[in-house]
Order: C-alpha cells, then sequence, then structure tokens
C-alpha cells in the first residue's frame, strides 16, 4: 500500500486547524492566528508514528501527549482550570467533528438490511470531507452560540401571590419592555386561575394592539438576578418557548427597582 506522507501530514494539519480555530471561537479565546497554525503543527506530527511499530494503547497515550501540546502551545497555560477548559473543548469539538464524519461514510459507504451493515465498496471522498468538514464546524460554532445565549437568559423564578408561591422557569427576554403604571409586565403561560384584581394592559403586536390581563403580584424572586415589587404578571396562551412558563422583563436584567 502507498501512504503519501505529504497528503497525510496536510490533512492533519487541516482538521486539526480547524479544530483549534473552532474551539477558539467557541470559547472566545483572544489569540493569535499563529499560535492556531503552530498548534496544528504539532498535532499533525502526528503521523510520525507511521514510521514506528506501536500498540493501539502507546498510541492513544501519544495522541493525549499532543492534544496537551497542542492546547499549551495555542492558547497558553494560565493555571489548571484554563487549560482543561481547553483541552476538554477541544476534545468535544474533535469527537462532534469525528462523530460526523463517521456518520457520512456510514451512510455514503454502507447499505444495511435491518441492523446489518455490508459495504457498498465506495469511500467518502477526501475532498467532498475538506469541503464539508469547515460547513459541519461553522454550523456546531452557530448552535453553541445559540445554546449559550439561551442557557444564559434562563432562570428560576418564584413568584408571591397572596400565600401562594409559583416556582416557575424563567427566560430573561432583552426584547421584552413592556411597562404599566410604571412597572415591568412579566408574562407567563399558565392559566390565570387567581382572583386578583385584574389589569387590561394594551401592547403592540405585529397584528397590531391587543390587551393582555394581567395581575399585579407583590414579589417576584428572580435567582441569580434578585427581587422585585409590585410587579404585574400577564397571561398568555401564545407564549411558546420549549421549557419556559415564565416570560422576564428585559428591564430586571438591568436591576430593576
Amino acid at each position: 500500500m502507498i501512504i503519501y506522507v505529504d497528503g497525510l501530514f496536510f490533512l492533519n494539519f487541516f482538521f486539526d486547524f480547524l479544530l483549534l480555530l473552532t474551539t477558539s471561537i467557541i470559547l472566545k479565546r483572544n489569540i493569535k492566528i499563529f499560535r492556531v497554525i503552530l498548534g496544528a503543527f504539532i498535532g499533525s506530527l502526528s503521523i510520525l508514528v507511521l514510521f514506528f511499530k506501536v500498540g493501539g494503547f502507546e498510541l492513544f497515550l501519544i495522541k493525549i501527549y499532543l492534544a496537551f501540546l497542542m492546547c499549551i502551545v495555542c492558547f497558553g497555560y494560565k493555571n489548571i482550570k484554563y487549560f482543561l477548559i481547553n483541552f476538554f473543548s477541544f476534545y468535544m469539538v474533535s469527537i462532534v467533528l469525528g462523530g460526523f464524519l463517521y456518520y457520512l461514510n456510514l451512510e455514503f459507504s454502507y447499505k444495511h438490511e435491518g441492523l446489518v451493515f455490508f459495504h457498498k465498496g465506495v469511500s467518502v471522498n477526501i475532498i467532498f470531507l475538506v469541503i464539508f468538514t469547515p460547513i459541519i464546524l461553522y454550523v456546531y460554532i452557530k448552535q453553541m452560540k445559540m445554546y449559550k445565549h439561551r442557557i444564559s437568559n434562563l432562570y428560576k423564578v418564584n413568584v408571591y401571590i397572596g400565600r401562594k408561591v409559583l416556582n416557575l422557569n424563567g427566560y430573561l427576554d432583552t426584547g421584552n419592555t413592556l411597562v404599566f403604571k410604571g412597572r415591568p409586565v412579566i408574562i407567563t403561560n399558565i392559566d390565570n386561575s387567581f382572583k386578583n384584581k385584574k389589569y387590561l394592559v394594551p401592547y403592540t403586536t405585529v397584528d397590531g394592539v391587543s390587551l393582555l390581563s394581567c395581575i399585579k403580584v407583590r414579589r417576584v424572586e428572580v435567582i441569580g438576578i434578585g427581587d422585585f415589587e409590585n410587579i404585574y404578571l400577564g397571561f398568555s396562551k401564545n407564549m411558546n418557548l420549549s421549557g419556559v412558563e415564565i416570560l422576564l422583563n428585559g428591564m430586571m436584567g438591568e436591576r430593576y427597582d
């Protein structure tokens, strides 16, 4: 079998460069591109094991050691926590990419009958992988940013209505700036079974001006932000966010008093 070392070196360098760059973008590391290139070069040296008789376990240790060096060279070393975050994030990105490539190879190279797979005699083209890999990582970065933004705005919320306390999952919506009588309005999708005085609060939608049925609650506790008094709680079945029961007001993120 003919092995083109220069081709393998390029592929290793290409994939390691993309993995390090993706990790850097996800973690928002302010590093120079030269460090990414140098880290990828170190990772591509793994092809040298082709010239030695190395067992599976030894190969695993070599790859771990090179991954350590890649992360230190690329991101530097500040403390053990910083290093471990970089290292495990790098490996997570590698696993995601490897899983996608394995899936593509399985789809294109195999056919199956039930749970039994047969090789078709074809394989995924290297050029196709080189073109498709940046697309996979780009989509992964976008999804991770959306996920991190969503998670960062999720809060546990306790709403005190008379003697009742509602424990709800809340989302801080910076786009919700609805105010009534100088106080923020928060919105929930639970049933309005409370006997408190009702207020009709006008609000604007894409369809025009509508009225939101609200009650005044004496206290709202947002874990991680603080307590808010005399807040208006609106009820809307049109609020449909997965796992979210109450939509917080954007003003509450600025610690509204």
